[in-house]
């Protein structure tokens, strides 16, 4: 119930922003157009946001001949979790990282980074995978593609926006009482930071939740505190993930935790913090 409220928040959220950007480019005519384009992303990102999240990751598909030790422990945890079979994928890098994706349990899917499946040792995979599907266990996994999904565009219209101000593409100050160039190049920096913001605040306490739960489902907090220090470890020593900054909170650890700017606004509670926590569950 919480999160689909969650889920109706965060789409009027984003489409308030998205009617907003519309009146800045073309006063109440494209407020009107970028309420209709935002009702039709809201369709599209509630049956195909995973599809989305997938391709946004340039994740591909690995089949159970391919990888049956992973199919294996997936297939053994969702039995202890009581999921369906999530679809698997692997996404191409070598930083570690994991992220769960779907509307619902029957339309799930989970992704594992190459680099993550050379680091842990099979008990630490173990743990990461039954954080991820503690996501789709806890029903989170759909308000986070939709923040990625509603996220990215905003991300981008508000970049096409930045360039048409400074090209003066906008229309004109005195048009229809908004606020010209000046106004649109604006609102082209703060929609992406307010994006932003939303998906910082559906996803920090997601973490700790999910961190919890899938320590039951592992049977052990263990394997998923030492994976996560791995983790990172190794997110200090590898380069950030190339990533579309959209998409960075559906992982089980920052991608962009590289760089100072993305521990500023990360969407995810310091690795200490949740290591802790899961002691204290072992203690």
């Amino acid at each position: 119930m919480m999160n689909t409220m969650k889920v109706w928040l965060l789409m009027g959220g984003l489409s308030i922003l998205l009617v907003l950007m519309g009146n800045a480019i073309g006063g109440s005519s494209g407020a009107m157009l970028f309420f209709l384009i935002a009702m039709g992303m809201n369709f599209f990102t509630y049956f195909y946001s995973d599809k989305m999240a997938i391709k946004m990751t340039r994740s591909y598909p690995v089949s159970e001949a391919e990888a049956p030790e992973l199919y294996a422990m997936v297939k053994n945890l969702s039995r202890r979790a009581g999921l369906p079979m999530p679809k698997l994928y692997i996404q191409p890098s070598d930083q570690p990282n994991a992220f769960a994706t779907g509307r619902n349990p029957a339309h799930s899917a989970v992704a594992v980074t190459e680099g993550i499946l050379r680091l842990l040792s099979p008990k630490e995979l173990e743990g990461v995978l039954a954080h991820e599907l503690a996501h789709i266990k806890n029903r989170d996994v759909l308000v986070g593609t939709i923040a990625a999904a509603l996220a990215g565009a905003i991300s981008m219209m508000g970049s096409a926006l930045q360039w048409g101000a400074i090209f003066g593409m906008g229309r004109s100050d005195d048009e229809e009482g908004g606020g010209g160039m000046l106004g649109g190049l604006v609102m082209a920096i703060i929609f992406p930071i307010a994006a932003m913001i939303i998906q910082m605040a559906i996803s920090r306490s997601r973490e700790y939740m999910a961190d919890a739960t899938g320590a039951q489902i592992a049977g052990s907090p263990e394997g998923l505190s030492n994976a996560l220090l791995k983790l990172e470890s190794a997110a200090h020593r590898l380069p950030p993930m190339e990533v579309n900054p959209a998409t960075s909170h559906l992982f089980i650890m920052n991608p962009l935790s590289g760089a100072s700017m993305a521990r500023l606004f990360s969407t995810h509670p310091p690795i200490a913090e949740r290591v802790e926590k899961l002691r204290a569950m072992r203690r």
